[in-house]
């Protein structure tokens, strides 16, 4: 008896992580469009330099922020996403990837 309760509750477990899995691969996720990651990862450019003004590579960060804005404002959205991205590398900061 103690066997098939446990053989039942395993089994229990198994479908319910089952069903969580399914549930979690349904979730719709709703990309960000280019132009408002630029917007995002202009903004963390913005507070990384803040919290890092006193990086060695500031000068240059600065610089590829002003080179990916214009990108990001001339519809050249995916040179000024690498832009940004590279400034905040310069800076020691990992862009973070927005939650969808």
């Amino acid at each position: 008896m103690q066997r098939f309760t446990i053989s039942l509750m395993g089994a229990l477990l198994s479908i319910s992580l089952v069903t969580a899995a399914v549930a979690a691969s349904n979730a719709k996720v709703t990309p960000i469009s280019r132009a408002e990651r630029c917007s995002d990862l202009n903004r963390q450019v913005d507070e990384a330099l803040e919290t890092h003004a006193a990086a060695t590579q500031v000068t240059a960060a600065k610089a590829l922020q002003r080179k990916g804005n214009r990108f990001c404002a001339n519809k050249k959205q995916a040179q000024g996403i690498r832009m940004l991205a590279n400034a905040l590398k310069l800076l020691g900061v990992t862009p973070i990837d927005p939650v969808q």
